[in-house]
Formats: structure tokens, C-alpha cells, sequence
């Protein structure tokens, strides 16, 4: 079953951020866009990377008014001293979400049961608490930040715009098609 449009199931979980505990819930994915960002482990090779490609793109993604969660099964303690000692992930400022007991990543289906760590998972949900944008990779192929920015624009797009629909590799400011039987075999 697809998780698009569906409202993100109930969860608390502690997330380590600019050096404290923070209480994270799914009301937290209330509100406002969020994106939530599974990755399979902390101290590993292709998860720094996406992370950090992640954090050089956070202003964008706050300009937007939309908050990024990284989350892997890995505890917040975990969390807290591969930031300390990671140059890459220290740059983090979003929150990095535990979730040893695997129930966030579970409720998102993301979970490798056999290896008890997440999927590269990538979910956009609106301020109504819906997901809107659903992305699994393999555990080898890491993801880009840039174009998801460009698929959150979409997504913030298509809601303020209903009657509109964003054409691949839409960009911002470029023209959008509005769906209608004139349009059926002419494009």
C-alpha cells in the first residue's frame, strides 16, 4: 500500500540538536512542511555524505519554512557523539531523530528487519500531516539535496495551486500545466 496521502502515524522519539535533547513527536510534522530522512547508520560511509549535502542546503530548505529530520534506528546518544566527532555531521543544525526501538522507521516502512536499520527513505509531508512525496533507494545509491529542494517546491507548488500540476524537472518560476481534456494527446 502507498503512503501518499496517508497522515503520518503517532510517534515520540528524543533527537539530538545544537547540543541538547529535544522531544519530537508526529505533531511536530504538523503546521509547517516537513521532511523526514531516514538513513541506515550513523558512522558509515554514504550516510555522512547525504547528511551533509543535507546541511548545506538547510537555509534553503528553512527559507522555505520546511523542517528536515534525519532519522536512523541509531539512539540519540549515538547521534550526539558521531556530531562531536565528525566534521561533516557537526554541521548538522536540523534534528538527527533515535529510534532504537525501530517504531518510527517501522511506521514509515523503511525498516531492513533482517539488518534492524532504515532504508534510505525520503518523505515530504504537508503541514496537514500528509505525505506527499515517498523515495526508497538502495542502500548504496545516496541521495541529492538540490533536487529535493526542487521536488518540495513542487509539492508546495501543487497545494497552493490546485488546479495546477508541476511537468518533469519543473523548476521554480517556469511554466505549470493545468490538467484538462484539451491537453489529452497534445502534450
Amino acid at each position: 500500500m502507498s503512503l501518499i496521502g496517508t497522515e503520518v502515524l503517532p510517534f515520540s522519539a528524543t533527537a539530538y540538536q545544537h547540543g541538547e535533547w529535544l522531544d519530537v513527536s508526529d505533531e511536530d510534522l504538523r503546521g509547517k512542511w516537513s521532511v523526514v530522512f531516514f538513513y541506515p547508520a550513523d558512522f558509515t560511509f554514504v550516510c555522512p555524505t547525504e547528511l551533509g549535502d543535507l546541511a548545506d542546503n538547510y537555509a534553503a530548505f528553512q527559507s522555505m519554512g520546511v523542517e528536515i529530520y534525519g532519522v536512523s534506528t541509531d539512539s540519540h546518544f549515538t547521534h550526539k557523539a558521531w556530531h562531536d566527532t565528525s566534521e561533516t555531521i557537526g554541521k548538522i543544525e536540523f534534528p538527527l531523530v533515535g529510534d532504537p526501538t525501530g517504531t518510527i522507521t517501522r511506521n514509515f516502512d523503511v525498516m531492513i528487519e533482517e539488518d534492524g536499520m532504515a532504508d534510505r527513505g525520503t518523505f515530504v509531508i504537508d503541514p496537514d500531516g500528509r505525505i506527499q512525496l515517498v523515495e526508497i533507494n538502495a542502500g548504496g545509491i545516496g541521495r541529492n539535496a538540490a533536487e529535493l529542494l526542487r521536488k518540495v517546491k513542487a509539492a508546495q507548488y501543487v497545494a497552493a495551486h490546485p488546479n495546477e500540476v508541476c511537468p518533469a524537472k519543473w523548476e521554480e518560476g517556469e511554466v505549470t500545466l493545468a490538467p484538462s481534456l484539451d491537453l489529452v494527446g497534445k502534450i
